[in-house]
């Protein structure tokens, strides 16, 4: 079984890696649109104290990191087999499903089951995203 730290990425929020490779399968943990620097794609803080949460930007930093995270393993999106996504509101499900179609398509892209979850580890995060690939060592 082969881990990776990676430290050009946000470190994970605990005692676990980013990603995982187990034979010809690499699992990829939860990941989010939060950036090495700890922002979150897809969040504007407004000069009132408001603050704007954009899914189209976080459903594509969320892919864009989950391909960032394969590549340190050789693979890539086009790897995928499986991907489970976790949205804070249903509402936001056509931008979601909007940017991951200009990524995936439905003859080549990965399975995919979406469920609406109560809150994420963060209150700025809209989508989190886990997913394992197949990649023949």
């Amino acid at each position: 079984m082969a881990s990776k730290v990676l430290q050009d990425k946000a470190q994970p929020l605990g005692n676990y890696p980013h990603v995982r490779r187990v034979g010809d399968f690499i699992y990829v943990s939860g990941t989010s649109s939060r950036q090495p620097d700890n922002t979150h794609a897809g969040v504007t803080l407004q000069a009132d104290g408001r603050v704007e949460l954009d899914i189209r930007a976080q459903t594509q930093a969320v892919i864009e990191n989950i391909g960032g995270l394969l590549a340190s393993m050789d693979a890539g999106l086009q790897h995928l087999v499986d991907i489970t996504t976790f949205l804070v509101d249903m509402k936001d499900f056509p931008g979601y499903n909007e940017v991951y179609g200009t990524f995936f398509d439905h003859a080549t892209g990965p399975t995919r089951t979406t469920v609406a979850v109560h809150q994420l580890p963060h209150p700025h995060l809209l989508i989190e995203i886990k997913a394992v690939a197949y990649l023949l060592v």
